[in-house]
């Protein structure tokens, strides 16, 4: 099969299920689901439970598949808070086995799509990160393409139209069996607390391991579309900015976006689609970074976010040791440095002093003091005596030598 991708096979793929439900692929599949972890979906099944009969897992997915029985079970909704926001968006957790199933089916599928996705796309892309599609906006930007078409999709993972995406599907995939078992996740259904099965007739709900797949395929026109025209569209999964020279081309651009969107069956979120001239002191945030005046420094809701999850790791009535807390704060603090790498020096320096402070707290606490860590404690704790016990510093890593260039 990849022989024939690289061939250049620009045909439809007829006989792929026997590659879907082939052991080695299942077993694969398994393993990475597994690793993942993850929550258990509706049949309380968690991902230990069915590593341990991997095997008898394996055969059982196999059969079904093989006999054309299997059918998915609906996926557990849960709605997750949006920072800053009073809104929740939903996400969809599928069953274990549902996902394994997805996972053989990615391992198949993305091989064939992937070899003419648009250069503009990066979202959830094999060798393709967030870090450099922002790179790549960076480069635009220093070569004067300083008017931004900002964009934003309102509910794209839950109003893609099931029927116009099956289309796109089978422009590259006849065989039937591939084409049912993709449609009967799409329209497995919900379940959630204090609710029964709900059926979705639209969208690919986020959660599931082949969504982000099926949603680049959806864009992938409007990305080709923006490409052959010249225009310097950067996109990650339903989050995209284009870059323009003029007010005219943007203007052009932002009429073109609208005209494909309302036809895919999608919708432009009416309040935060706009244009924006850096050039005369605007700004935009696109993937967690705030872009502004020749600068990108992470945005307020990236911010909160990471002070959030410094709050879970740094309660003044933990009774992990002092070793066991400064681990928690250094692994998140190598992951959020290491991805807002290079922008403005005064947030990791703003951010790191309040780490300090939740730490300096948790010590008063323990000296059977009230309040927040400040004044004297940092006679008691000073900078020097954090760095001894081990802890890292956000500066140093945000302002490390970044990743190497865009792809």
């Amino acid at each position: 099969m990849l022989a024939a991708l690289e061939r250049g096979h620009d045909r439809q793929w007829h006989t792929l299920i026997d590659k879907v439900w082939s052991h080695k692929n299942l077993r694969l599949a398994l393993a990475t689901v597994v690793a993942r972890k993850g929550a258990p979906g509706v049949d309380g099944q968690t991902t230990e439970a069915v590593a341990k009969r991997a095997a008898e897992e394996i055969l059982l997915i196999q059969r079904l598949l093989q006999e054309d029985r299997y059918e998915p079970r609906a996926a557990w909704r849960v709605w997750i808070e949006k920072l800053g926001s009073t809104e929740k968006r939903p996400l969809g957790i599928p069953i274990v086995r549902d996902r394994i199933v997805q996972c053989a089916l990615l391992h198949i599928l993305e091989p064939i799509f992937e070899r003419d996705f648009a250069e503009g796309s990066y979202g959830f892309r094999p060798g393709r990160s967030a870090g450099q599609a922002v790179a790549v906006v960076e480069r635009n930007l220093a070569e004067g393409y300083v008017w931004v078409v900002d964009a934003d999709l309102k509910g794209y993972f839950d109003s893609i139209p099931q029927d116009k995406l099956m289309t796109r599907v089978r422009e590259k995939i006849a065989d039937g069996r591939v084409l049912g078992l993709l449609q009967a996740f799409l329209k497995q259904g919900v379940m959630e607390t204090g609710k029964g099965w709900e059926p979705t007739p639209n969208g690919t709900p986020q959660g599931a391991v082949i969504s982000p797949l099926l949603a680049n395929i959806y864009l992938d026109p409007l990305d080709k579309e923006m490409e052959r025209k010249g225009w310097k569209m950067t996109r990650y999964a339903d989050d995209f900015v284009i870059q323009c020279r003029s007010q005219a081309e943007a203007e052009e651009v932002l009429a073109e976006v609208q005209s494909w969107v309302k036809e895919a069956g999608l919708t432009l979120h009416p309040e935060k689609t706009r244009i924006v001239s850096m050039a005369e002191g605007g700004s935009f945030e696109f993937l967690g970074w705030h872009f502004e005046r020749g600068h990108k420094w992470p945005r307020e809701k990236s911010q909160q976010k990471f002070k959030e999850t410094i709050r879970k790791r740094t309660k003044r009535s933990s009774g992990a040791s002092l070793p066991k807390i400064i681990s928690g704060v250094n692994r998140v603090v190598r992951g959020w440095g290491s991805y807002f790498r290079g922008g403005a020096r005064t947030v990791p320096t703003k951010l790191e002093a309040w780490t300090r402070m939740r730490l300096r707290s948790i010590l008063r606490a323990r000296d059977n003091r009230e309040g927040v860590g400040r004044g004297l404690d940092h006679s008691r704790y000073p900078n020097a005596w954090f760095t001894a016990h081990g802890l890292i510093s956000l500066i140093s890593i945000t302002h490390e030598t970044a990743a190497g260039p865009a792809k």
